[in-house]
């Protein structure tokens, strides 16, 4: 034994040497005093309880409004058609394309517009989004061509919209708790009122102005959002921490993930006393440089360990404020170790290069890290299960703008959260329906669905400057647009279904008006039918939600039920129009588009499980954006070709009748795919 320490004690010798004697060993004697600090910080790990009560009452009202705004003029953006038509002599095939690319890019700009929401916060990117929507609609003022208005109004404003729509819904979950349902439906009702106010506001504008001034006119109230968006200000996370009497899991039976990381299966949590929040300590670890430069498509979720993984089998407390972090509880981690039978604490053998490979990203840094693993080799590392990143409280001491919350809020959100880094973000129904929260306690749930930020992370956030692509956006990417979901038959079942719907989804708002009025219905007659639309669709939502949130009632059966009754009103729509048939069919449509949008997280739970609801929204924002971009215009050709409404409402139905029956197997093809993933499973190793 003694033989074989003083190899590895000259091993790592030599190594030192080496790195000593290399021209940038600088960077690396800056990394190992980082690093020496960092392992002086205690274990803790922050971890977001929504509040439920106070202030996120206000943000669910901004977020209704800044739905009624951005919903409302999507909608309704069909109503300059007519006008464009006339003054650039295009036909309406072409023309549908200003709308339909509104309406895609605000769905396809998502998985892009949540990374940047997880690293700059919801607040500076809805604000962001609102200005540059309103420049965008300011701009279309001066259009000179049809082309003109795809680029400024469509692409670019949708992606403003879509900076302002993400936020505004995404930011709920992360406000409420016992609520969420609730408050999720009133902020989604918002969409229906905004169809409600904008049809005729939008056609009142249009009659007495002109389309360039209504588009100017919607700028300025798109500019309200941002005034909307100062309510989303960042919750500062609860600090959770190893008490000085906890215990360590055994390193023995703690498994290593394949990535140098300790993960352990389940939680088992032990009671925690709270007080009051300490926003300062922060946990992160490391990630080999494959998993970081994995992009759009490779990178696994379980590679993002849950701070229940990290801290199973510890006592935890939540550290009042103010209190000093104290270096005894380290020291108790490393006296809880195993031991030597000299007494040493007992060595677990890492190799240092999987240590290393995420602190730099340039290629120095790689090199010298190259260097180490190739002369050093494995070397030992006092027992430590993982990397703490965080700042000293004399440090916090020293910043400018005070110690503590105050320090922490000046330091912005990336020291508060990362919203993306909770697999429930997107989830818009009530959490008794996940298994995960009716099996344990509301702070055992949150820590089992938040992911902490990897070492690399915590780095680019103490470091100033810019990055052109940060580790917080890069993993967010990677996690929404992660490929190997596509595998999944349930997932593309149900993808492909939203596509279709998608498609036929906005062909009603585009030539509803313009068939009533061809039958002999009256312009404020025919604006009021989406109108109606927008008001079924609000109570609709309401219900939907209300019968959502009952064990007994299945989700996907309500979601078939309602598209196959809105696919076949719009097919059937236009055999006699009139006042009755039309508002039956606005009824009946409404109802559809209600319990499409309010279902389709729940489903997703249902179908592939919280963990992936992420890697799932991603997709689906991605095919029902195309969906919508395609839809409408593909319907103007049918109009152009035989100068018929009612071929662009078959077209509509059909489609949304047959997403309907793709989701009638869905639970069949469900359980087919769980029985086959537990076949091909390998069996545990002893």
């Amino acid at each position: 034994m003694p033989t074989q320490q003083t190899k590895s004690q000259d091993e790592l010798a030599s190594a030192n040497a080496l790195v000593s004697k290399h021209p940038d060993n600088n960077k690396l004697d800056k990394f190992k005093e980082e690093d020496e600090e960092e392992e002086e910080e205690i274990d803790t790990a922050a971890v977001v309880v929504p509040p439920d009560s106070g202030w996120a009452w206000v943000v669910m009202v901004a977020s209704f409004l800044c739905c009624t705004v951005i919903d409302g003029i999507v909608f309704c953006s069909a109503s300059i058609q007519e006008h464009l038509m006339k003054e650039f002599g295009v036909s309406k095939f072409y023309v549908t394309f200003v709308s339909s690319l509104l309406s895609g890019c605000y769905l396809m700009a998502g998985p892009f517009v949540s990374a940047l929401a997880n690293r700059f916060g919801f607040r500076p990117v809805t604000i962001t989004g609102a200005i540059f929507s309103a420049i965008c609609f300011g701009l279309s003022y001066y259009a000179t061509s049809v082309e003109y208005l795809f680029v400024i109004y469509g692409v670019l404003g949708g992606i403003g919209f879509c900076m302002v729509y993400i936020p505004a819904v995404v930011i709920i979950g992360f406000y409420f708790e016992k609520w969420r349902a609730l408050a999720t439906g009133v902020a989604l009702c918002g969409s229906g009122v905004g169809v409600f106010v904008f049809a005729p506001l939008t056609n009142f504008l249009l009659k007495e102005t002109n389309w360039r001034m209504t588009l100017a006119i919607q700028g300025l109230m798109v500019l309200s959002c941002a005034i909307f968006g100062l309510a989303f200000r960042p919750i500062q996370p609860i600090t959770l921490g190893v008490t000085e009497d906890g215990t360590v899991v055994d390193e023995e039976k703690t498994k290593l993930n394949g990535h140098g990381n300790t993960v352990a299966p389940t939680p088992q949590l032990h009671q925690a006393a709270f007080t009051k929040p300490l926003p300062e300590g922060r946990f992160a670890y490391s990630m080999p440089n494959s998993a970081h430069n994995t992009y759009m498509g490779a990178s696994q979720r379980h590679h993002y360990p849950t701070a229940a993984e990290i801290f199973k089998g510890m006592n935890l407390e939540r550290r009042p404020s103010g209190q000093a972090s104290k270096g005894t509880e380290l020291k108790q981690l490393r006296k809880s170790q195993p031991t030597t039978p000299n007494g040493d604490p007992q060595q677990l053998t890492f190799n240092l290069h999987k240590e290393l490979t995420t602190v730099g990203e340039n290629e120095e840094e790689a090199e010298n890290d190259n260097l180490l693993e190739t002369e050093a080799k494995p070397v030992t590392i006092q027992a430590r299960r993982h990397t703490v990143s965080g700042r000293r409280p004399q440090d916090l001491a020293k910043r400018p703008h005070g110690t503590g919350h105050d320090a922490a809020h000046h330091h912005g959100q990336s020291q508060s959260s990362r919203p993306m880094y909770r697999d429930d973000i997107f989830f818009t129904g009530s959490l008794t329906r996940i298994p995960q929260y009716q099996s344990q306690t509301s702070l055992a749930y949150h820590m089992s669905v938040t992911r902490l930020p990897t070492k690399q992370d915590m780095l680019e956030d103490r470091q100033k400057g810019c990055r052109i692509c940060p580790e917080a956006v890069r993993r967010t990417l990677s996690t929404m647009l992660d490929t190997t979901l596509l595998k999944s038959p349930s997932f593309m079942c149900l993808a492909v279904s939203g596509f279709l719907t998608m498609m036929g989804f906005f062909v009603p708002f585009s030539f509803l008006p313009d068939r009533a009025i061809e039958n002999g219905m009256s312009a404020s007659s025919a604006v009021s039918l989406i109108s109606g639309i927008g008001a079924i669709n609000t109570i609709a939502r309401i219900v939907c939600g209300s019968l959502s949130s009952f064990p007994s009632v299945k989700p996907l059966w309500l979601n078939n039920v309602a598209l196959t009754a809105g696919g076949l009103a719009t097919i059937f729509s236009g055999v006699v129009v009139n006042a009755t048939t039309q508002w039956a069919f606005a009824f009946f449509f409404g109802v559809c588009i209600a319990c499409f949008s309010a279902l389709r997280s729940l489903i997703a739970v249902e179908l592939i499980g919280l963990e992936k609801l992420t890697n799932a929204f991603g997709f689906l924002m991605l095919f029902q954006g195309l969906a919508a971009t395609i839809g409408s215009p593909i319907a103007g050709a049918l109009y152009d070709m035989t100068k018929s409404y009612n071929m662009a409402f078959y077209f509509a139905g059909g489609l949304i009748l047959l997403s309907g029956f793709l989701c009638y197997p869905l639970t069949w093809i469900s359980n087919w795919e769980q029985r086959r993933n537990a076949k091909n499973e390998p069996l545990p190793t002893a």
